[in-house]
């Protein structure tokens, strides 16, 4: 990795935020993305150093964000959105940090009013619940799922589990920095880890755009993807949510078949009841072990 600074860049070591935008082939977006980003906080009266990382694009994107006179990062190759964020954040100057996208769909004049609410959250996310929101219809029944299986794993209603646009303690981040994945799955990541550990978090609802340029978001990998992670960060910060109803369907499982083996078969089929009755105390067991060790690292 390779990084470049414009030459019309100033020193913001005293500036109060950060704003880092992963970018890769977005060249008919990042333009007018910082256009608009940079009136708004002009605007506002905000002082902020942008950062732009271009994560290996083969197209001008660099070259568009340089000419807007911002700082620009760049990856030899492709790594992922995570990876992007993560050398954003590794160069960010101030402690508060926000991310958005260089495609066009979040609204610059949102990030005014979370600035105000950084102060006693954590982190503070754009929900994209407001009253124009852009969602392609075959990516809504799998965010529809994936949120439905964050809200009871995470025990907290979560408006917008991905939401690209927030503002994060980059503190927090390099704390969690080495557990936080490199692609899409970033943002949800931080939401459960930061939501499940306890922190302090705050939606407001925003609008979301259409795009600028193709998506990259692959539809069922992702999906099995985010699955797979949402599962993965709730066992790492509380294994008993996940492990202890998965016991306690084998403990129950191994009851009903002991007395449907009784009611309606010439035998009891002991065996069988036996084993699903003890793999379902394994399970509670080891979330109760798990559950103990991570109390005691916090």
């Amino acid at each position: 990795m390779s990084t470049e600074k414009n030459n019309n860049t100033t020193t913001v070591t005293d500036n109060p935020i950060s704003i880092v935008i992963p970018a890769y082939n977005e060249e008919n977006g990042i333009a007018p993305v910082l256009e608009e980003l940079k009136e708004t906080l002009e605007k506002a009266d905000v002082s902020a150093e942008i950062i732009v990382v271009d994560d290996g694009s083969t197209d001008n994107t660099a070259q568009k964000a340089e000419e807007a006179g911002v700082r620009v990062v760049r990856h030899e190759e492709n790594r992922g959105y995570g990876a992007a964020l993560k050398t954003g954040f590794r160069e960010a100057c101030n402690e508060y940090v926000i991310i958005t996208d260089a495609d066009g769909t979040y609204p610059s004049d949102a990030i005014l009013e979370m600035l105000p609410l950084r102060r006693d959250h954590e982190m503070v996310v754009g929900a994209r619940t407001g009253e124009n929101v852009h969602i392609p219809l075959i990516r809504r029944p799998a965010k529809w799922f994936l949120n439905k299986l964050a809200n009871y794993l995470a025990r907290y209603r979560i408006p917008d589990l991905n939401s690209g646009l927030r503002i994060i303690r980059k503190s927090l981040v390099e704390k969690y920095i080495g557990f936080l994945p490199d692609g899409f799955s970033f943002t949800t990541t931080i939401t459960l880890a930061l939501l499940v550990a306890g922190y302090r978090v705050k939606y407001i609802p925003i609008n979301y755009a259409h795009r600028t340029g193709k998506s990259k978001i692959r539809p069922i990998r992702d999906t099995l993807n985010f699955i797979a992670l949402i599962i993965r960060t709730v066992l790492f910060f509380n294994p008993l949510r996940v492990l202890a109803p998965i016991g306690l369907f084998f403990i129950m499982a191994g009851v009903a078949v002991f007395f449907a083996s009784w009611a309606l078969l010439p035998l009891i089929l002991d065996t069988t009841t036996a084993i699903l009755v003890m793999t379902g105390v394994q399970i509670l067991v080891l979330g109760l072990l798990g559950d103990l060790i991570v109390r005691q690292k916090r």
